[in-house]
């Protein structure tokens, strides 16, 4: 995120915000995880593969970690560059989406939205036991507002991209009081790219 917690620009176009080191420890954490998962939002806005780069993890190439989509009511493209990759994906929908995927396989979990902890509870029965969450921010912010995150890793930009309609890290409704908040304890500083790394654990 830019130094003041922006993730994109107001006009929600996808912004490079870091450079090769941090791309590289995105890629070898997204091998070190058994899934890599996105809502609808992130699929429709950046079309993103959600794959492993091999090269740029410099780890040698194997199985892909599952790929899970967060699409309430069906809207994921086939044409969408997660669906066109070597490795399996998974899209959860609501329990009404009928919609299915000739090369992915639907999971329908909740009824008006998504429902997280059914989502985790058959990636459990998967064999996932680490689960990489990568956004958007309303995403983001459901599974920190369910406390059911262990571990956010932040890389801050020396950049400030500013707007008020520009997506941050966490979105969705936020919280009323101070009380409610969700509460982090810093671990590890590194800095890199111009930028740091923030490495918390969430506080139960």
């Amino acid at each position: 995120m830019s130094a003041d917690g922006k993730i994109a620009t107001a006009a929600r176009k996808q912004t490079k915000l870091s450079g090769e080191k941090d791309a590289a420890r995105v890629h070898r954490l997204r091998a070190e995880c058994d899934a890599v998962l996105v809502g609808i939002g992130t699929v429709l806005e950046d079309d993103p593969k959600l794959t492993v780069k091999w090269e740029l993890a410099a780890l040698s190439p194997r199985e892909q970690p599952l790929r899970v989509i967060l699409d309430t009511r069906g809207r994921t493209p086939d044409t969408a560059a997660a669906l066109q990759q070597p490795g399996k994906t998974l899209i959860a929908t609501g329990g009404a989406c009928t919609k299915t995927w000739g090369v992915a396989e639907a999971f329908r979990a909740g009824k008006d939205r998504v429902d997280l902890v059914a989502v985790l509870e058959e990636l459990s029965r998967r064999g996932v036991k680490r689960l990489l969450v990568e956004g958007g921010s309303e995403v983001i912010w459901s599974f920190l507002r369910a406390r059911l995150v262990d571990e956010l890793k932040v890389f801050v930009a020396s950049t400030v991209l500013g707007g008020s309609a520009a997506p941050t890290l966490a979105g969705g409704e936020g919280v009323s009081d101070l009380a409610s908040a969700v509460h982090l304890r810093l671990e590890v500083v590194t800095t890199m790219d111009g930028g740091v790394l923030l490495e918390y654990k969430v506080v139960r």
